[in-house]
């Protein structure tokens, strides 16, 4: 009989988990342990902003804290980037995007802030009508 694309030996199981140039797409455990972890990433500050057990700006910084590392576990275990992944051109891809939304944000808050730092107080223009 010749092979087919629907033999299950164990030698066909393994290729299953891979892609057209042989990497590994991940198992259920893998993506059981990201499931996992984005729960617990996103129970937590849930939590924290339900509750109010600490100061609005504590909880804001902790939350921020929670996203970034949620993004770093929704990487790793669902988009499967790491270093050697097509030749590291998709890390390569992933740092350039990181570096134009750190200047966007920075720069739209930097600007945010400073229109509202110098733009005038309401409560001179009340007195201006008499």
């Amino acid at each position: 009989m010749s092979a087919d694309k629907n033999d299950h030996s164990p030698e066909s199981h393994d290729t299953d988990h891979l892609g057209h140039e042989g990497h590994n797409h991940g198992s259920f455990k893998s993506y059981m342990i990201g499931f996992v972890l984005s729960v617990i990433l996103t129970a937590i500050p849930f939590w924290l902003v339900m509750t109010g057990v600490l100061p609005t700006q504590a909880t804001a910084l902790i939350v921020m804290a929670f996203a970034v590392v949620q993004i770093v576990v929704h990487m790793i275990y669902f988009l499967h980037m790491n270093t050697k992944s097509e030749g590291g051109w998709t890390m390569l891809a992933l740092i350039f995007t990181i570096i134009v939304v750190v200047i966007a944000l920075s720069g739209s808050l930097w600007v945010m802030y400073h229109l509202n730092t110098n733009m005038m107080p309401t409560h001179e223009m009340s007195g201006m009508g008499s």
